[in-house]
């Protein structure tokens, strides 16, 4: 689709310094560009790059200077890049219907709208509301509820009675609902412990490729409006995650974990089971959160066991520096002659 600077500026709030009637038909990264794509600038340093790409048209911080582009200013180049994406590259419209090799039941309720590609296999009694797409080999277990304008692309699994919100995105391989890890151990084995609980997804959520969200064991495991979860993820059962988390590439979350709203995750961390973490709290990647562990509103975290991030880099520097510390203490005790006996091989001998 092809835009003019001017729509464009009008459509992002932003203040325009050069040709409003430039064209815009896409996006890309200054080097990648050609005239007609929109490139953002999120600081000064970066300015040489917009200035040598062939785009015409640059997103850019106020009093950005760029000899020759048309500049879009704006606080958040990055933010209205992204908002750019959705008026500029629309989604290719995809025909409504169920195709012939799809498997419907009979108590299936699609409503208007609805596409399901082929060999999709819809059971009993699932719901599916207008607009959401179904694409090949996807799965919808008895019960299955999915909200409107909804994408589900190949080879998703959605557990019998599992729910989605509206405007939900699932890719491919994702699992929705399976048992979680539940077992008791008794008379020399495990056995199961009943997983036979709810799993509901909120509004606008997207959640990655061969990521895995367990269905609750008695409750219910809950993804809250707005969440984005990346490829990869283990969620189990009976966690609640608060709404606009963004939880990174495999990261695995214990039962029974409470995540608050607006809470970052760093890719690989892990967390035991019960754990709590409060709004606003940044868990970089691959900490340890122990079983129990609470991190408080707005805490940033780091390591294993997580620790506020001061105190992480604090005595991170002193680890850097074992090596060293170690050879000066065993030089200090073998002057003073005070050198300890020990058994096995020694950094001091």
């Amino acid at each position: 689709m092809t835009r003019t600077a001017g729509e464009l500026a009008k459509s992002l709030g932003a203040r325009l310094e050069g040709d409003a009637l430039a064209p815009v038909s896409g996006m890309a990264s200054p080097e990648a560009a050609r005239a007609e794509d929109l490139i953002y600038v999120e600081s000064a340093r970066h300015l040489g790059r917009a200035a040598e790409s062939a785009a015409r048209c640059v997103l850019a911080l106020p009093d950005a200077r760029l000899a020759g582009k048309t500049i879009l200013e704006v606080k958040d180049p990055k933010f209205a890049f992204a908002r750019a994406a959705e008026w500029l590259l629309p989604r290719p419209a995809v025909t409504a219907g169920v195709h012939a090799a799809a498997v419907v039941a009979a108590s299936a309720r699609l409503a208007r709208d609805v596409s399901a590609g082929p060999y999709v296999v819809i059971e009993e009694d699932v719901e599916i509301g207008a607009g959401t797409v179904i694409e090949a080999f996807c799965f919808l277990g008895r019960g299955a509820r999915v909200g409107e304008n909804c994408r589900l692309h190949p080879r998703v699994t959605l557990y019998p009675g599992a729910r989605l919100g509206n405007r939900v995105e699932v890719h491919s391989g994702a699992v929705i609902g399976g048992d979680g890890f539940g077992y008791v151990f008794g008379e020399g084995r495990f056995w199961k412990f009943p997983q036979i609980g709810a799993m509901e997804v909120g509004d606008d959520v997207e959640i990655g490729c061969n990521t895995t969200i367990d269905r609750g064991s008695l409750g219910a495991t809950r993804i809250g409006a707005g969440v984005k979860i990346d490829n990869l993820v283990q969620v189990a059962h009976n966690v609640s995650i608060g709404k606009n988390s963004g939880i990174a590439s495999q990261v695995g979350i214990s039962g029974s974990c409470t995540l608050g709203e607006h809470v970052l995750v760093g890719g690989q961390a892990g967390m035991g089971n019960r754990c709590r973490i409060e709004d606003g709290a940044v868990i970089g990647g691959q900490s340890g959160i122990l079983p129990g562990k609470l991190i408080r509103r707005g805490q940033t975290v780091w390591g294993t066991p997580a620790r506020p991030f001061a105190k992480f880099k604090e005595q991170y520097a002193w680890f850097a520096r074992i090596a060293e510390l170690a050879e000066r203490v065993c030089k200090l005790e073998g002057a003073r002659g005070s050198m300890p006996k020990r058994e096995g091989p020694s950094n001091c001998e």
